[in-house]
């Protein structure tokens, strides 16, 4: 007779419960830990160690990335943020994951970061962006929502102290629990809105507060005093992220967790002002990428050799961790990078818009190599004009204000509000995309070599503006797949819970007055 059939139901539930606490234990004591922290709205170029011009914008990511490996050529796959983080927690493309825009996908039929790392055996947390992180909210997964400290006040997003308070929270919720923790901690800034954007005193001040003088000025925007006090406000606001990443560090590092911890640190896309945020050029996708694994990688190295991208990371995090991967996932393991190695096919990476937050249809594909990049705007006919979440920026009222009287802030403001159905920019020479290259003779080979790589990256991710695509310079052929998905979005819009809840406002509103 075995064992199991001389003990009792009781005695059986007994074991159980035993053996499962002695796997909890081990699994804590041999899995690492892991911090995903994020920024929110943060251009790459605004690092320090990423060749900010202005001095001293961050001196907490400056030092993390001494003792990381940290990527030079890495990419998320969307310029705006809930299609951006749902890339990297589900490491799938929108068009897979459905969450192409600001809404809820119900039933996804597939597992993302929270989910796989929880049944994995960790204590799952989550401060800022709680909504944005997984395709609807709330989502089982998590076992502690962050956002509430614990005296039971709610966080507030700018507070830089707040951020030690809710790193000490998960780190010690997953302690009692037995587990390793999985914290995704997102600081809000640079965010808008900006450090002192009304002119109010504010109590969340920075560390250090920049001045429009002293400020650069991207590329890509006029030099002009009102642009540059709207930088003023966004550099600032970049040191108080800054300070609110130092103050996780030193929670993690009191916590005595520091050395057992994996910290991956990235921002989910570029500056909210034009050209950036909300699109898919250099600035708006390129992001800081390091990788701090304890005796893993090597401190103060950097890659300047492989692409990544956002819908990696959930694969190298499960390598990392060593939990298996879900079937169905687009994104590739760098693990072995981490490790020393090197990785073939990693040349280029493929990005994609969709639609803002507003559920204004916009797409767009943008294939990206180490020097050269191919953009299709499929909306685009002269006419239409994009709706992004920058239009309400002073840099963008300044342009407008500019282009009355000045042609080349006039042919900007223009493309910026038409585009252009294809661009292509030398990314090596011209990382600001100023000089559109796509009907340059001289440049005809590299553009149908992009062309013929996006096509093949469309037909294995079944993107569905593969036909578009194909028919191209077909102006037709763009409308009517422009119509489509208008309507598809005006329908979503009309049945989607944001919808509901802007009624009920109207209706309360109406009542108020």
């Amino acid at each position: 007779m075995s064992i199991t059939s001389r003990l009792s139901l009781g005695g059986l539930a007994v074991l159980a419960s035993l053996l499962f606490a002695s796997a909890t234990a081990s699994l804590a004591a041999v899995r690492p830990n892991v911090l995903i922290i994020t920024t929110d709205d943060m251009s790459c170029d605004s690092v320090g160690v990423y060749g900010c011009k202005l001095k001293d914008t961050t001196p907490h990511m400056d030092r993390l990335a001494a003792a990381s490996l940290r990527f030079n050529h890495a990419y998320v796959q969307v310029g705006n943020c809930m299609p951006s983080r749902n890339v990297m927690f589900s490491g799938r493309y929108p068009h897979n994951n459905r969450v192409e825009g600001f809404y809820e996908v119900r039933n996804p039929g597939y597992p993302v970061m929270s989910d796989l790392m929880k049944a994995g055996g960790y204590f799952t947390g989550i401060r800022g962006k709680v909504s944005h992180s997984t395709p609807y909210s709330p989502y089982p997964a998590w076992d502690l929502i962050l956002d509430t400290l614990p005296d039971g006040t709610m966080a507030h997003p700018k507070n830089v102290a707040s951020y030690y308070r809710s790193t000490q929270q998960g780190i010690a919720a997953a302690k009692q629990a037995g587990k390793p923790f999985c914290l995704n901690l997102n600081i809000s800034d640079p965010h808008k809105p900006f450090y002192n954007e009304d002119g109010q005193a504010e109590v969340n001040k920075p560390s250090r507060v920049f001045t429009a003088a002293e400020v650069p000025v991207p590329g890509f925007l006029p030099d002009d005093p009102a642009i540059r006090g709207e930088l003023a406000l966004y550099y600032s606001s970049v040191r108080r992220g800054d300070d609110c990443l130092g103050e996780i560090l030193r929670a993690l590092r009191e916590s005595g967790e520091d050395e057992r911890t994996i910290i991956l640190f990235l921002s989910d896309h570029g500056m909210p002002l034009p050209f950036a945020k909300t699109q898919l050029y250099f600035h708006s996708t390129r992001t800081p990428w390091m990788v701090r694994w304890p005796g893993v990688t090597t401190p103060g190295a950097v890659d300047d050799r492989h692409l990544i991208s956002g819908v990696d990371l959930l694969p190298t995090l499960l390598d990392m961790v060593g939990l298996p991967h879900p079937a169905g996932m687009d994104g590739r393991s760098f693990a072995p990078i981490l490790r020393g190695g090197t990785q073939s096919d990693r040349d280029y990476v493929v990005t994609e818009y969709n639609e803002n937050s507003g559920g204004f249809r916009h797409p767009m594909r943008s294939i990206v190599t180490r020097d050269f990049a191919y953009l299709f705007n499929p909306w685009s006919n002269g006419e239409r004009v994009m709706a992004t979440a920058t239009k309400g920026t002073v840099t963008y009222r300044r342009m407008q204000a500019l282009a009355r009287t000045d042609p080349a802030v006039a042919a900007r403001l223009k493309l910026f509000d038409h585009r252009v159905p294809e661009e292509m920019y030398h990314y090596g020479k011209d990382a600001d995309a100023l000089e559109n290259l796509v009907a340059v003779p001289a440049f005809q080979a590299q553009r149908d070599r992009l062309t013929a790589m996006l096509e093949q990256w469309m037909v294995r991710t079944g993107d569905p503006m593969l036909e578009v695509f194909r028919a191209r310079h077909d102006p037709a052929a763009r409308e009517a797949y422009m119509a489509k998905v208008e309507s598809e979005a005006t329908a979503r819009k009309a049945t989607s819970p944001r919808a509901g809840k802007k009624a009920g406002k109207k209706k309360a509103d109406s009542k108020s007055r």
